[in-house]
């Protein structure tokens, strides 16, 4: 699949190496700034349960 990406990209060697360090950092920063933001606010992964009374009969 990358190897399909990067002869897909135009120009000589040196412009896909840098078109696809700039596709990366976009993908990234698109993954921080929007995608983990709401993932985080849909998920309940840092929900802790350590130290609460309920259901343990105690």
């Amino acid at each position: 699949m990358y190897a399909w990406l990067f002869r897909q990209l135009p120009g000589p060697l040196w412009l896909r190496v840098f078109s696809s360090f700039l596709l990366l950092a976009g993908v990234l920063a698109l993954l921080l700034q929007v995608v983990f933001p709401w993932l985080s606010g849909v998920t309940h992964l840092t929900d802790s349960t350590i130290g609460s009374e309920t259901g343990t009969g105690q």
